[in-house]
């Protein structure tokens, strides 16, 4: 029945065809941002002086007046209305790596008996959602648990379905994040001021400083019958056992091959509501393993470019069920293939049009540039350890240093050219100038700067932060991560270093020191600080792990461990000298961190042992009594004096020896399931949640991938159409 079952849910799932997704007739420039109310939809249902003010708010960062609060509520719901709406919510990113909402309808007693349509400033601006079995990490109590959200102006509000969405911080009673995106603004306020203040030294005329992020967001799709017969998938996101396919990605034939049929008419229909919240997707191709792909969009502010991907994660898996699939964003749902990350490709932009990261077509704008390029590496290096926590988790630990992902040591690729240039600027003698005009046709003395080409260098696969022409791209993050992590460590490092490099340099010109001067000895000092961190070579290698923890870069493998990182005293000093996060708020998050950890390996452990006691070892004893019986027919068939010939005895043999394998192998798994269960009581009668998350890394984890390994060697042993669980090759090739 099992076997029959398997393979009939395998028989439906080549036989789904691909939907007819019909394109809106405009062009997509037409339904562009269709559900969100932007500053065309803004100019049409506010009043001229309110929309000026929230301009100025989107644009300039401008305090948000609150007298304007219910004039934008009044042309929000009317827009809302007209578009169907009928309720509203505050969307929040909670620190569990998704999206909150709770829906509010737009009514109000009238006082009359009867009810009336409103919707106030006061509704929109904060709410009190409470929230509170959201993690915390001890900041909010049980008896204190009031939480509020509070409206993000420069994030615009979209509609999904019947609701219209506002997006918001989540904040404790007492004004400690709870989110993802407070902190993240504040990072960003905090690398945007620094950066006007450093580019104040090139350009007269830098008001601002943006802080760019295009993501990549890479992915798997399983049908959806198959993945339901996989309880693992079902309840981890990975197949937590599974012996590779024959055939998997070795042939790179999938690698930007033709798209599926399938999968293109889910990839048209994603698109399409994508454009119309405004995501602006741009990019979409197969990616190296079987059934992995990507999408990317055009580069946009950070906040807003996080929103969006938060967003696109949640609008993926509700496109995907309608076309027959399951969207995986598991970082490693499939054993010996390419995991999914989420390249977080980041740069800085001023409101003068330059790219702070792109090289300039004078010596004083590649000033500027080899100024910035320094100062990340700075940032990057002394917070190497912090970087490296803002993107570890339980499940992005499995991708990290295989199969394409970056090594969980963080280092950064310049290539050649930069390299050639930062080694020349170290070594040069203070004396050897090269004299070039300026723009005001004035003198001035600057190292021999060579002209600098965008991407004149090949890419290291290997590097977690690799230079890309004008741009770093931080390609550690995992797929199903929220982006802020990432973004709020970098965007506070890169503040701090900055800030520093400015002291230092408007030290040494009050001191009389000429500009130029003042700022290549700083850079100089620079780049012979945080050379470590500069790597080109191979990542994978053994030698770079030795020498890296030789450099004093941090080569921490375990999860619980690697998050103490957000605790050193000069990640605690960064953050609060930044006013990103205080030390309440790091514990805090540090908390819910290791207590994630803990929970989802005690979630994988709980199924993996179900799936060992409850379809791995009924099926393989089942298979080992069908042998059995093959053994003693033979007996029944031949006489005694026939059966014990050499023929007979080789026409058994290899049963036998099944037998023998399947009954080891069984024993072991039996025995490994209750040393699982035992490790778990015991790890969970930890009271500190530090030492519980570390002793599942170091007692736990290790049975589980004992007890893989042993269920994959039944997978190829058992008869297959016993096997109950649908396989690799099932699994990853979309028909």
């Amino acid at each position: 029945m099992a076997n029959n079952l398997r393979f009939q849910v395998v028989e439906e799932a080549f036989k789904k065809r691909a939907l007819d997704v019909k394109a809106p007739e405009e062009r997509p420039s037409e339904y562009f941002g269709k559900y969100v109310f932007n500053k065309q939809k803004m100019h049409k249902y506010l009043p001229a002086d309110v929309y000026a003010k929230m301009v100025d708010v989107m644009d300039n960062g401008a305090s948000l007046d609150r007298s304007i609060a219910d004039a934008v509520a009044d042309g929000m719901k009317q827009w809302a209305q007209e578009m169907g709406c009928t309720h509203y919510t505050h969307w929040f990113q909670p620190l569990t790596e998704g999206t909150a909402e709770k829906h509010d309808a737009f009514v109000e007693h009238d006082g009359k008996g009867g009810m009336i349509e409103k919707f106030s400033g006061k509704l929109l601006v904060q709410q009190e959602p409470d929230a509170s079995s959201f993690p915390n990490g001890g900041i909010r109590n049980t008896f204190e648990a009031r939480g509020y959200s509070a409206w993000d102006p420069t994030s615009p509000v979209f509609i999904i379905d019947d609701t219209l969405c506002i997006p918001t911080i989540f904040i404790a009673y007492t004004g400690e994040a709870l989110d993802y995106k407070a902190p993240l603004l504040r990072a960003l306020h905090a690398v945007g001021n620094a950066a006007k203040d450093v580019c104040q030294y090139f350009y007269n005329d830098v008001t601002k400083v943006q802080v760019n992020l295009g993501w990549e967001q890479e992915y798997f799709l399983v049908d959806e019958g198959l993945y339901s017969a996989r309880p693992d998938l079902v309840m981890t996101g990975r197949t937590l056992m599974g012996h590779e396919s024959a055939k998997n990605q070795q042939m790179d034939d999938h690698y930007f091959g033709t798209i599926p049929d399938r999968v293109v008419a889910f990839m048209k229909d994603l698109e399409i509501q994508a454009l119309e919240l405004a995501i602006p997707v741009k990019t979409r191709h197969n990616e190296v393993a079987p059934n992995q792909f990507e999408l990317a969009p055009i580069f946009e502010e950070c906040n807003l470019a996080v929103d969006h991907n938060m967003l696109l994660m949640s609008l993926m898996k509700k496109v995907a069920r309608n076309h027959g699939f399951r969207v995986l964003l598991h970082e490693k749902p499939f054993d010996g293939i390419n995991g999914s990350g989420k390249h977080n490709n980041w740069s800085l932009s001023a409101d003068n049009g330059v790219l702070l990261h792109a090289p300039g077509k004078t010596p004083e704008e590649n000033l500027r540039f080899v100024t910035f390029i320094v100062e990340t590496l700075m940032a990057v290096y002394r917070h190497n350890g912090l970087l490296k926590a803002s993107i570890m988790s339980a499940t992005n630990a499995h991708r990290l240093g295989g199969n394409e992902a970056p090594p969980a040591i963080i280092s950064s690729f310049l290539g050649t050219q930069l390299t050639e240039l930062l080694d020349h600027i170290e070594q040069s003698d203070k004396n050897e100038l090269f004299n070039l005009k300026g723009k005001q046709g004035m003198e001035i003395d600057i190292p021999q700067i060579p002209d600098l080409i965008v991407d004149n260098t090949d890419r290291n696969r290997t590097s977690p932060f690799a230079f890309t022409g004008n741009r770093f791209e931080f390609r550690a993050p995992g797929s199903c991560a929220n982006c802020a992590s990432a973004m709020i460590a970098l965007n506070a490092a890169m503040a701090e270093a900055l800030n520093s490099f400015k002291e230092r340099v408007d030290k040494k010109i009050a001191a009389g020191e000429n500009k130029v001067s003042a700022i290549l000895e700083v850079l100089k000092d620079d780049i012979k600080t945080c050379k470590p961190i500069r790597f080109d070579g191979n990542g994978y290698s053994e030698e770079w792990v030795k020498e890296a923890a030789c450099r004093g870069l941090d080569v921490e493998k375990s999860c619980p461990v690697i998050f103490e990182h957000y605790l050193d005293d000069s990640s605690v000093e960064m953050f609060e000298s930044t006013k990103v996060m205080n030390r309440k708020e790091l514990e805090a998050r540090n908390e819910v961190k290791w207590e994630t950890y803990v929970k989802t390996v005690q979630i994988e452990a709980r199924v993996l042992g179900d799936l060992a006691m409850n379809h791995i070892i009924p099926v393989a004893t089942h298979y080992q009594s069908q042998l059995i019986k093959n053994v003693q027919g033979m007996k029944d068939i031949f006489s005694s004096a026939i059966f014990n010939t050499e023929k007979a005895n080789k026409l058994s043999a290899r049963n036998i020896k099944l037998i023998e394998e399947i009954a080891e192998r069984t024993e072991k798994i039996e025995q490994l399931v209750e040393d699982l269960t035992e490790a778990r009581r015991v790890a969970n009668r930890i009271e500190n949640i530090h030492e519980r998350a570390i002793a599942y890394h170091d007692t736990v984890c290790p049975h589980m991938e004992s007890i893989r390994y042993e269920a994959d060697k039944l997978e190829l042993i058992v008869e297959d159409g016993l096997w109950t669980l649908p396989k690799y090759r099932e699994l990853l090739f979309i028909r």
